[in-house]
């Protein structure tokens, strides 16, 4: 099996596995493409292989915010296993990849008569709806700073890389504030020789003082990820 693989699709058996490969196909998708509005009827199921995915919501006459992130550890259609067939958020392409694709049809016929990968998915909507939550209260409590580590870190795991491509105006889309407050939090981890930054690309130089300066959220989002699927 290939090392770069989505790791919901690498927990399935063998031949489950197999089986739901066969229906999908390899897509690239761009950095800003907008796979889907809130509201929007699922066309497509996607399990990111090298790309990740922002899920924001938005609010009436106030900027988007970002509530969550979707990279090789997860995939973007999950309510499917919910039975759901409305998109819940708007998602757009944060970092250029590749990805498995499936169409939704054939996507909820697998999924009735694969019970690996039903387990997978209750387990994975599990993660979502805690990362979710962690999302709101990190939002409400913490300072843009550690929320600006958090970010990075997210990011940094999803494009297995220690370089993010980015600007600031992008970062205060995705954390929902003011890009002069983007601008000085980022500053402040350049100075201390955490990242650096440089047109519109932020290279992480030392991840551990990175992990110290954000907040505990990512921390609790890593431990229920491992503890579900892990």
């Amino acid at each position: 099996m290939a090392a770069a693989e989505n790791h919901l699709i690498a927990l399935l058996p063998r031949r489950e596995r197999l089986r739901l490969l066969a229906l999908c196909d390899t897509v690239h998708l761009e950095f800003g493409a907008v796979l889907c509005e809130a509201g929007d009827i699922t066309r497509d199921v996607y399990f990111p292989i090298g790309a990740f995915i922002s899920l924001v919501t938005p609010v009436e006459g106030q900027p988007v915010l970002e509530v969550g992130m979707v990279g090789r550890e997860g995939m973007l259609g999950a309510q499917l296993a919910l039975g759901v067939n409305v998109m819940p958020l708007h998602a757009v392409i944060q970092g250029s990849g590749a990805a498995r694709r499936v169409g939704a049809a054939a996507f909820r016929r697998e999924l009735a008569g694969n019970m690996p990968l039903q387990r997978v998915l209750s387990r994975y909507v599990y993660v979502l709806m805690t990362q979710l939550a962690t999302s709101a209260a990190c939002t409400r409590f913490h300072h843009i700073g550690a929320r600006l580590a958090r970010w990075l870190l997210m990011s940094q795991d999803r494009a297995h890389s220690d370089r993010i491509r980015l600007t600031h105006e992008f970062l205060a889309y995705m954390l929902g504030v003011r890009r002069v407050g983007i601008t000085r939090a980022a500053s402040d981890l350049q100075h201390d020789g955490v990242i650096r930054y440089h047109r519109g690309e932020i290279t992480v130089l030392d991840r551990p003082a990175l992990e110290a300066a954000a907040c505990s959220c990512y921390a609790a989002d890593r431990f229920t990820y491992d503890g579900q699927l892990g």
